[in-house]
């Protein structure tokens, strides 16, 4: 067997050429320095059938594609991008920070270059529409055009009947354009970002992208997540049931795995049995996993940008506080001594925590946020550090954290020995206490919490000092695993503030700029 790569064809010598011939319609027969040679299009499908017949074919994407972009992928996503390549229908189950976008946009990029696929629909987190899969699509993939199909109704289906090789949409928003996607055969690939949202079937979340991967035009289906079960075991079961229905280990009935993986203790309770972890793996197939420390290339630490979405409430007293800043400012009452309280009035609000005048809480809805923040916490592989820059924030963060995981908290309010034994309990592995919340000041210098992997801020600080002595709580001696710092913002001024963290640049005039940009003054 010969790799052919001017012609892009695999090149055998057989004595009985009709071995391929007779099942591969693109083989052709070619002479070759006085021999007869097989000659195969070196691409998925014909290697896919050529190692059905025992020929140990590469893979045809590590041999052809110009792999798009700036920079070359990381051996887990060259590895993992190759694995999507040569699937259907598979998941790609990478822990969260090991670049899972880019690999699944890769090997879209080759199969379309190879004529395999034409469109590709993303069905991903509304907070990574823009920053994330737009953002990915605009520095990597330059010759691809893409639409984010959000807003009205009216203009997610206008975006979808424009041409483009990528449209990206909500998980929710799907449900719009559910039934133009009927027409569209054209649109050839989904890709299910963070899949384990769909691990219901009873939902309509469920059922709409039921319909589009299943009882629509063939597609071909690739699901994407760091922690596809949650909860328990058979949160698998229904993201099986979307993405490879027809595998042969897959139980028909949701119970018929319920009773394959866990154990009946009484009417109303189940437990996961010790092999429960097998019985997903073996439902769960085709597919690839690497975790963030399999990547050896990477760098120490990762950083990754989780943009929320202001609820409405929260939209309208943002715009509210900035008007009255604007007001504030062309009155003269803003100076650089009281610029960085005023500003924090907006990142309050971005947080869902405001103070009022008598120096009280005023909470309003920020579920949006605090969903995303649990989902962060799900796809951690170790335990997490959430930093906060108010003890309102942090109280209002931990009282909803508790519902699920048990969690220490740290601010000026509580004392050194309770610091210290939540700072023991967090680093002691057999210790269910799994995520510790706090003011980023009371704890940037000084201490080793390396039973981390995952640092999160739910809302940035003024202080460039005190960030990078945050983030370097998991970057320690003795930190065997690879590390990741998850910043989550959802309004301009907080993103105006990480990027003068990122620069180490000082915060003066930073008001003034969201008021120019807003328009609020001349």
């Amino acid at each position: 067997m010969l790799i052919w790569k001017p012609k892009k064809a695999v090149l055998f010598r057989l004595n009985h050429p009709e071995r391929i011939t007779s099942v591969i319609p693109t083989a052709k027969l070619v002479k070759h320095e006085g021999q007869v040679l097989v000659a195969v299009p070196h691409r998925p499908d014909e290697t896919a059938v050529l190692r059905n017949l025992g020929f140990a074919v590469p893979p045809p994407i590590k041999h052809h594609y110009e792999w798009s972009g700036p920079y070359n992928p990381y051996e887990v996503q060259l590895e993992s991008a190759t694995f999507l390549s040569q699937h259907t229908r598979a998941y790609l189950l990478n822990g969260m920070g090991t670049g899972k976008t880019n690999t699944s946009l890769w090997a879209y990029d080759y199969l379309r270059s190879v004529r395999a696929v034409r469109r590709v629909l993303v069905v991903a987190p509304l907070s990574t529409l823009e920053r994330t899969w737009a953002d990915t699509v605009f520095r990597i993939f330059p010759h691809l055009s893409y639409a984010v199909l959000h807003g009205s109704a009216q203009r997610r289906r206008k975006l979808l009947k424009a041409e483009h090789d990528i449209y990206i949409v909500n998980h929710h928003g799907l449900k719009v354009i559910a039934n133009d996607l009927k027409e569209r055969n054209d649109i050839d690939l989904v890709i299910v970002d963070e899949l384990a949202v769909f691990r219901n079937n009873q939902t309509d979340l469920w059922k709409n992208l039921n319909v589009v991967l299943n009882k629509q035009c063939p597609r071909r289906a690739w699901g994407l997540t760091g922690a596809p079960t949650p909860n328990e075991p058979t949160d698998a079961w229904a993201q099986c049931k979307l993405i490879n229905p027809t595998h042969p280990d897959l139980p028909k009935y949701f119970s018929g795995f319920r009773e394959r993986s866990m154990n009946q203790i009484d009417q109303y309770t189940w437990r996961a049995k010790p092999t429960a972890n097998d019985e997903v793996q073996k439902i769960m197939q085709p597919s690839i996993r690497y975790s963030l420390d399999d990547c050896t290339d990477l760098p120490e630490s990762v950083l990754i940008d989780r943009e929320v979405e202001l609820t409405d409430e929260q939209k309208l007293a943002y715009d509210q506080m900035l008007r009255k800043l604007a007001a504030e400012h062309a009155n003269g009452e803003i100076t650089a001594a009281n610029q960085a309280v005023k500003v924090g009035k907006l990142v309050q609000i971005g947080c869902g925590v405001a103070y009022d005048a008598q120096g009280d809480h005023v909470t309003m809805d920020c579920s949006s946020r605090i969903n995303e923040l649990i989902e962060i916490i799900e796809e951690s592989e170790g335990k997490v550090l959430v930093f906060a820059p108010f003890t309102g924030v942090i109280e209002h963060i931990a009282a909803e954290l508790r519902k699920r995981w048990e969690i220490g908290v740290v601010h000026g309010g509580v004392g050194k020995d309770a610091r210290d034994l939540i700072f023991r309990r967090f680093q002691d592995k057999q210790d269910p206490m799994h995520v510790i919340v706090a003011n980023p000041g009371t704890m940037s210098h000084g201490l080793t919490l390396t039973a981390a992997t995952t640092t999160c801020w739910y809302a940035p600080i003024n202080s460039a000092d005190t960030y990078t002595q945050a983030n370097a709580r998991v970057r320690r001696p003795g930190q065997t695993k690879a590390s990741l710092i998850v910043r989550m913002s959802a309004s301009p001024a907080e993103r105006k503030i990480y990027g003068r963290l990122d620069g180490k640049i000082e915060m003066q005039d930073l008001l003034l700029d969201l008021i120019k940009e807003q328009e609020l003054v001349e």
